[in-house]
């Protein structure tokens, strides 16, 4: 132990290892990394390869992480994939279903986010531990265990989904500069469809992203909405924990399109090829942080977990918000359809007043420009697995042709759904029920896979991974039946 000591002490200065460093500040191991990382603190190398960090930098640290305002910024801005997947799980689509639903069914659907909250992290845990253990996208992994032309319907299916919710997407988005500039409909969606394939394509994702995922955060402006509008607390807890569920149509078609919208079939294989690339990345920064010996697969699974769980709360709470302030804005005063941008930005009056259009369109647009890129990469990657070409959005156009020409397609596929004259916030509602439905034979494929012991080794499903996860495909399952017994009948 005194060697220990003495070896930690050079001229006289105290040094901590990374591990310690963190618990000195009382922030998370992923924000420690980053600090470094950003050169905000400054590291050494010692002997066996670890970090040290002076006890003057720890002092640096402490100003930098003055007050909660500033940790929480820095916080968001190190997390990564789940908080981008969270993010654009809040997508155009999400928030017309959300609203669409309050709207219609008021505080009776409002239980659906309490109780899909541990699926939802038990989900995209799921196949982000597939992603890490695996070092391959979740399409990969199938085509090396599994028959081909399984493989080959599951990505076929994912890119059905994904293209008709790309249109739904660029389609709210259109509504919505359209509802604040009054420019032609059918000229905004191929502004934001092009927009995107330029971005994407050309720029990199994991460079406009960084500014994007903070503009994905007007979204908590339902948050203060849901709070200014004021409810009756009591009756929102007890329909929030008490499921209030109804056996028609309607209900069961609303329940399975929340579902589809909130653990979305794009996020499955997104987040796996998310944590590929971020595998890449921390090379990069192991590199970089004076050789650092590369993380274990305990402490990518850990750091995994801090930012899928960020993410998918966040995500949750905006979900539980949105329908809040729809069915006290729409429900409560009788108005069951929403129809159009204008009337859906209405539930955002009570925080923004005449500026409620505004806010409502940073929310779309904002999140709009993250989730395409996010619907459109997630089936390149899955086909790009299956094709075996070059993939990555850190890779430049001319390495990965194949991958940025289904990244185009798609967004542009989606974009032609616009010219059949549908409504947008109708093919919001209708998009996320087919993203539920496709949602099904996926889940079962995920949970399958992950606890494989051949693929996973002894990484596979933890017990309540397993539980939340299988609960998922029981609960879609007989959703669907309920449906197709309510269609016949």
């Amino acid at each position: 132990m005194e060697q220990e000591n003495e070896e930690q002490k050079i001229n006289g200065e105290k040094f901590f290892t990374l591990s310690e460093f963190r618990h000195e500040i009382g922030i998370p191991l992923i924000l420690a990394r980053k600090l470094v990382f950003w050169g905000e603190v400054k590291a050494s190398k010692a002997f066996d390869g670890t970090l040290q960090i002076a006890h003057s930098e720890v002092l640096v640290a402490k100003k930098i992480m003055a007050t909660p305002w500033k940790k929480a910024v820095y916080f968001f801005r190190a997390l990564g994939p789940g908080l981008i997947t969270g993010a654009s799980d809040d997508d155009p689509s999400g928030i017309g279903t959300y609203s669409s639903v309050g709207a219609k069914f008021g505080f009776s659907i409002l239980w659906m986010a309490a109780w899909l909250l541990p699926v939802m992290l038990a989900v995209q845990e799921a196949c982000a531990r597939i992603g890490i253990v695996t070092n391959k996208g979740l399409a990969g992994v199938l085509q090396k265990h599994y028959r081909k032309k399984i493989v080959l319907v599951v990505v076929v299916l994912l890119i059905i989904a994904n293209i008709v919710n790309i249109g739904a997407d660029l389609g709210a988005m259109a509504a919505t500069l359209t509802m604040l500039t009054k420019i032609n409909f059918y000229l905004a969606a191929i502004f934001f469809a092009l927009l995107s394939i330029v971005l994407e394509v050309f720029i990199g994702y994991h460079f406009y992203v960084k500014f994007l995922k903070w503009l994905a955060f007007s979204v908590l402006a339902y948050v203060v909405a849901g709070i200014l509008i004021h409810p009756e607390w009591m009756t929102v807890f007890h329909w929030t924990f008490i499921p209030g569920i109804r056996f028609d149509e309607e209900y069961v078609f609303a329940m399975v399109a929340v579902f589809g919208t909130t653990i979305t079939p794009y996020l499955f294989f997104w987040q796996a090829s998310e944590e590929v690339e971020e595998n890449k990345l921390h090379k990069k920064l192991h590199k970089l942080l004076s050789g650092e010996r590369e993380d274990d697969l305990h402490t990518k699974i850990a750091r995994m977990r801090t930012d899928v769980g960020t993410g998918m709360i966040l995500a949750n709470i905006v979900f539980f918000f949105i329908v809040l302030t729809a069915a006290q804005t729409f429900f409560a005063h009788g108005i069951t359809n929403i129809e159009s941008a204008e009337q859906a930005a209405q539930a955002l009056r009570p925080l923004a007043g005449d500026w409620a259009y505004l806010l409502f369109a940073i929310g779309i647009i904002g999140t709009g420009l993250l989730a395409v890129p996010v619907l459109a990469g997630s089936g390149a990657y899955a086909l790009a697995e299956i094709m075996k070409w070059h993939e990555g959005l850190e890779l430049k156009f001319s390495r990965a042709k194949g991958f940025y020409a289904v990244i185009a397609l798609s967004i542009l596929v989606g974009l032609g759904l616009n010219f059949f004259q549908i409504n947008p916030i109708r093919a919001l509602y209708y998009s996320a029920f087919l993203n539920g439905v496709i949602a099904f034979p996926l889940l079962i494929v995920i949970m399958v896979v992950g606890n494989d012991k051949k693929i996973m080794g002894r990484e596979t499903h933890p017990l309540w991974v397993k539980f939340f996860g299988w609960l998922s495909v029981v609960f879609m399952a007989v959703l669907i039946l309920i449906s197709i017994w309510l269609y016949f009948n």
